[in-house]
């Protein structure tokens, strides 16, 4: 007599998948919502802004691009035209350091790199420090 074998079952195991998605949601909502409260919207919040610049505390020779237009350089109004000429009068080699508006257009920035007077000169772009004050 020839016995047949058992039927295998085949182990069903816990579907954690569900489980694993709902957490990863959980945690896209939680950093959502944690990320609004720790930064606040800052309507009606003016910030300090710096208008007067010690130059002494600032790198030399350095380009300044007002928010108005104006150029200075080491603290003298320099027509952006001759700026060749008040760059030729500099020790060389320098670095010359700008310093530009956080709120100007970037491509005020790139028509001033691309000018061919600074085409050999190095350049390095200054930014103020904002601390928060409590």
């Amino acid at each position: 007599m020839i016995r047949a074998l058992p039927k295998r079952h085949a182990s069903r195991g816990m579907d954690v998948s569900l489980a694993i998605v709902n957490i990863v949601l959980l945690l896209i909502f939680f950093f959502l919502a944690t990320g609004q409260l720790l930064n606040p919207p800052t309507q009606g919040v003016e910030i300090s802004e710096t208008t007067e610049l010690p130059l002494d505390q600032l790198p030399a020779p350095i380009l300044i691009v007002r928010d108005n237009g104006n150029w200075e350089l080491n603290d003298s109004d320099v027509n952006p035209d001759i700026l060749g000429a008040a760059i030729a009068e500099l020790e060389a080699p320098f670095t010359l350091h700008v310093l530009i508006g956080r709120d100007a257009p970037a491509t005020s920035l790139l028509d001033i790199l691309n000018r061919p007077e600074l085409e050999d000169v190095e350049i390095k772009l200054v930014t103020l420090r904002r601390t928060a004050r409590p």
